[in-house]
């Protein structure tokens, strides 16, 4: 499959799971991504894909923001997939690909309704929690995203976890 068409796959799918996991925190007709930013992704060396035969049924997006911290983001896994274990080997695989650039700590974002409990939002903040990660920061979207910010349907707060990746080895 050629990057382009695998870009449109991905984006396909990181929009179809956003457009549940995110209703009603984005104005009508806001994509998380495009098939253009997938493509700039994967020449990057930013995504990682699992797929069933020849359909991507789960990615993530993956990148060291510094000397010690890598980020996982974007992380979807095909509705039909859910509950398989996907969405942790994914994000074990985000872990390990840290641990193998010598990185410390593993962060990840999480936009949350502040007037609202989000089904969506409050099931990862859970999940994520019980895997490891914590809150550090709760931020202003509009200071490390301000483009987003006219698009958000609700006020939101954006949670910064991390996870101590050497602490994890040892568990």
């Amino acid at each position: 499959m050629s990057d382009t068409g695998l870009a449109a796959e991905i984006a396909g799918l990181v929009n179809e799971v956003y457009a549940e996991a995110e209703a009603g925190i984005w104005n009508d007709g806001a994509a998380r991504t495009t098939e253009t930013e997938v493509a700039g992704l994967i020449r990057a060396g930013q995504v990682a894909v699992k797929r069933s035969g020849d359909r991507v049924v789960g990615a993530v997006r993956i990148q060291q923001l510094d000397d010690d911290l890598g980020e996982f983001g974007m992380l979807v896994a095909a509705p039909e997939e859910r509950g398989t274990g996907l969405g942790r080997e994914l994000v074990s695989f985000a872990e390990q690909w840290g641990r193998e650039r010598g990185l410390s700590r593993m962060q990840l974002e999480l936009l949350v309704p502040q007037t609202w409990p989000h089904p969506v939002k409050e099931f990862l903040r859970g999940w994520y929690t019980r895997i490891g990660y914590r809150v550090v920061r709760t931020a202003d979207l509009a200071d490390d995203y301000p483009a987003l910010v006219p698009h958000l349907a609700c006020p939101c707060d954006f949670l910064v976890f991390h996870k101590d990746l050497a602490a994890a080895r040892q568990s």
